[in-house]
C-alpha cells in the first residue's frame, strides 16, 4: 500500500513472524465503548474498491470495514486465520480453502465461498481496470482474463472453483508455498452481491464485513464510520466509531490536535518533531514500519550500466552520511538502512542488520576512490529526481546532495532535480524517462521478505522502474519461491539480496517509522507494522 506502483510478481515461500512493531500508550484501560473519536485523514486516490485501492488513505478505511481470509496481527504482523477455517495444500500449488461459518456482511448477507471467488475474478478482470489486478496474476487463468496485450479472452480465472458455500479451490500457475500469508492483503477480501448489482450505490456507501460500517462520506470534508454491533469477529471495535477528517496539511491537523479539536494525528509533521515530546509526552508514538527509502538508478541508461558503474553506485552510497541526515532532518524518526528490507520483518522473517556492510557506511575517502575507479560520475554530476509537491522530499534530497558534495569536495557533484507533481514523477519513472538517480519509497503490501525484493529487482517486475536485471538474482528468487522450508526460503532470499548488494542495484537510505499523537481522551493507541492506527482497539474516555 503505497504511492508507487506495486509489483506484478507476488511469489514467496516464507512464513513470517514479525518483530513487535506496535505499542500502546496513554491513559488507562477504561473508556466509553459508545464514544466516537476523530482522526486526521486525506481523501483516497480512488473509490474504495478493494482491488483498486493501493494507497494508504483508502487502505485505512478498507482495514476498518473489511476482513479477509487472513489478518495480520497488529503487534507481530503474523498472518493469522480470520475468515479462513483452514487452507490446505499438498503441493504448494493446489489449495483448498474452507471459510468459517457465521460470517455475514453488514447488510445481513452471508459471506460464502462465492463471495471470495466473485471478488477475485472481478479484481483480476482487464475490463474492470483494477490497480491491484496483478495480485491475482499467479492464479491459473489470469492471463486469459488479463492478457498483457489484446482483448480479454475469458470472464473468470480457470484456477478458481466454488465447491460449496464454505469451500473453494485455487490452482496457481506455479508453486507458491506462502500463498496463504498474502491473503491478509485488502485485494483478497470478499464482496457482497450489492457490489455487483448496484455498483454505483455501493461506491457511494460501501458495505463490508469488518468491525465498522460507513455511515456517510463527504469528499474534501470527512467520512463517518460507526461500530457494527453485530460484527461476528473477535476483534470488535472498542469505541463507537471513527470520524476521519480530511486535511490537506498535517500541520493544520497537529494544530487542531493541540487545540482539542481532533483526537488523533497519525502522521506528525516534520516541523513539529522537535516539540512533540514536550507537547504530548507519552501521548506520542514513534515506531518502526515496513517502509524503506532508496535511491534508484536508470539501469536502462548506458551511462549507468557500463563497466564500473557498480563502483560509482557504491561510492555514492558511501558518500551519504545516513546517521547525520536521519538525526538532523528527521529527528530520529528514520533509521539508517543497513539492508534492503525492513526491521519489522525480524531476523526469522529475513531482515539481516548490517547486510549492506561497508557499502552503507559513510567514508569520504573510500567514496572518492570508488567513484574514480568506476570512471567518475556520468556527465560529471548526479541529479536526483523527486516530486516537488511535498516539501519533505526537497529537505532530504538537499541533505543527501550536501553530504555527497562534502565527501567529494565538489559543491556541484550532486544537485536536486525537482519535478512537478507525484503523478508527473511516477509517469516519468515508470516509463524509463529519467536520466539519473531518483527517489524510491517502498511500503510493504504484506509482511514477507519477497515483497521487498522481487517486485523491485526481478527482471521485468512492474515496480522495477530502473530495469535492473541479473540472472543470478532471478534464479535465487525462483528457488526461494518454490521452497517449502521456511528457514531455507529466507536464507535463499537473503542470498538474492546479497546479489543486490554486490551490484548496488539501488542505494538503501533509511527505514521509515510510523508516528502518531493523540488527545487525552484516548487510550490503547497503537500503529500496526504498516504504520496504520489500530482503530478498533482504541478506547475513548
Amino acid at each position: 500500500m503505497r504511492g508507487a506502483t506495486h509489483a506484478r510478481w507476488a511469489a514467496c515461500a516464507v512464513a513470517v513472524t514479525l518483530a513487535a512493531a506496535a505499542c500502546g500508550g496513554g491513559g488507562g484501560s477504561g473508556g466509553d465503548s459508545g464514544a466516537v473519536l476523530s482522526s486526521s485523514w486525506t481523501d483516497p486516490q480512488n473509490p474504495l474498491e478493494p482491488a483498486n485501492t493501493n494507497e494508504v488513505q483508502g487502505g485505512k478505511v478498507l482495514y476498518m470495514i473489511f476482513r479477509g481470509l487472513k489478518q495480520y496481527d497488529p503487534k507481530t504482523g503474523e498472518a493469522e486465520d480470520m475468515l479462513a477455517e483452514k487452507i490446505e495444500t499438498s503441493d504448494s500449488r493446489n489449495y483448498t480453502i474452507t471459510i468459517k461459518d457465521g460470517w455475514t456482511f453488514s447488510n445481513g448477507e452471508k459471506v460464502t465461498a462465492k463471495s471470495f471467488v466473485d471478488a477475485w475474478n472481478y479484481g483480476a478482470s482487464l475490463k474492470n481496470n483494477q490497480k491491484n489486478a496483478y495480485f491475482f496474476s499467479y492464479i491459473e487463468g489470469y492471463d486469459e482474463v488479463h492478457p498483457e496485450k489484446g482483448a480479454q479472452k475469458a470472464e473468470t480465472m480457470s484456477g478458481l472453483k466454488v465447491v460449496d458455500d464454505r469451500t473453494f479451490t485455487v490452482r496457481l500457475s506455479q508453486k507458491f508455498s506462502s500463498f496463504p500469508d498474502t491473503l491478509g492483503y485488502n485485494a483478497f477480501v470478499p464482496l457482497p452481491r450489492v457490489f455487483f448489482d448496484d455498483h454505483a450505490g455501493w461506491l457511494a456507501k460501501p458495505v463490508g464485513n469488518g468491525p465498522y460500517t460507513v455511515e456517510s462520506y463527504t469528499k474534501g470534508s470527512q467520512m463517518r464510520l460507526t461500530k457494527w454491533d453485530a460484527y461476528p469477529g473477535e476483534d470488535a471495535a472498542q469505541n463507537g466509531g471513527v470520524t476521519l477528517k480530511v486535511y490537506t496539511d498535517n500541520n493544520t491537523a497537529y494544530t487542531d490536535l493541540m487545540a482539542g479539536n481532533l483526537d488523533l494525528v497519525d502522521d506528525v509533521p516534520a516541523q513539529q518533531l522537535k516539540n512533540v515530546r514536550n507537547d504530548l509526552g507519552d501521548r506520542y508514538l514513534n515506531t518502526p514500519a515496513g517502509i524503506i527509502q532508496t535511491l534508484s538508478f536508470p539501469h536502462y541508461d548506458k551511462n549507468w550500466s557500463k563497466d564500473g558503474s557498480d563502483k560509482v553506485r557504491k561510492g555514492l552510497s558511501r558518500a551519504i552520511d545516513r546517521e547525520q541526515i536521519t538525526e538532523t532532518i528527521f529527528h530520529k524518526t528514520r533509521t539508517p538502512a543497513t539492508d534492503w528490507t525492513s526491521p519489522v520483518l525480524g531476523e526469522d522473517g529475513g531482515y539481516e542488520e548490517g547486510l549492506c556492510g561497508e557499502w552503507c557506511e559513510y567514508d569520504a575517502d573510500e567514496a572518492k576512490k570508488l567513484i574514480k575507479e568506476g570512471g567518475g560520475l556520468p556527465g560529471g554530476q548526479v541529479r536526483i529526481t523527486y516530486n516537488a509537491d511535498t516539501g519533505s522530499h526537497k529537505l532530504w534530497v538537499d541533505a543527501v546532495c550536501n553530504s555527497i558534495n562534502n565527501a567529494l569536495d565538489n559543491d556541484r557533484a550532486c544537485v536536486g532535480n525537482p519535478m512537478g507533481t507525484f503523478a508527473d514523477f511516477r509517469s516519468q519513472a515508470s516509463t524509463q524517462k529519467l536520466a539519473g538517480p531518483f527517489r524510491a519509497g517502498w511500503q510493504m503490501d504484506y509482511p514477507l521478505i519477497q515483497n521487498f525484493l522481487q517486485p523491485l529487482y526481478y527482471t521485468g517486475a512492474s515496480s522495477n522502474d530502473g530495469k535492473w536485471s541479473n540472472e543470478e538474482f532471478d534464479k535465487l528468487v525462483d528457488e526461494a519461491n518454490a521452497e517449502t522450508d521456511v528457514a531455507k526460503a529466507v536464507e535463499t532470499f537473503q542470498k538474492a539480496e546479497e546479489v543486490v548488494r554486490e551490484n548496488m542495484a539501488a542505494i538503501p537510505l533509511w527505514y521509515q517509522n510510523g508516528s502518531a499523537g493523540w488527545s487525552d481522551r484516548l487510550s490503547n493507541v497503537a500503529l500496526n507494522p504498516f504504520s496504520v492506527p489500530v482503530y478498533n482497539e482504541i478506547k475513548v474516555g
